[in-house]
């Protein structure tokens, strides 16, 4: 018998909407497309997506290159 596992997955709710995501050079305005994206990815590389979209910063994920600009943090650390 097969052992169940979850997967991880993207969901909307983990991608903020103040956050630009540029895809091979193109930015992203749909959250569909990079959801679409990640059902092909490993349970690693969404994990490690995640990560990237908190600290930004350029990367490749499943063949795909990503820019990812975070959201500015107005918060000071003084």
């Amino acid at each position: 018998m097969e052992e169940f596992h979850t997967r991880e997955k993207l969901s909307k709710q983990s991608i903020r909407g103040n956050i630009k995501i540029h895809m091979n050079g193109k930015l992203i305005d749909n959250k569909d497309v990079l959801i679409n994206e990640s059902e092909t990815w490993t349970d690693k590389e969404i994990i490690f997506f995640k990560k990237m979209l908190k600290q930004g910063g350029k990367f490749s994920v499943g063949g795909r290159k990503f820019f990812v600009i975070p959201q500015e943090d107005n918060r000071s650390l003084v």
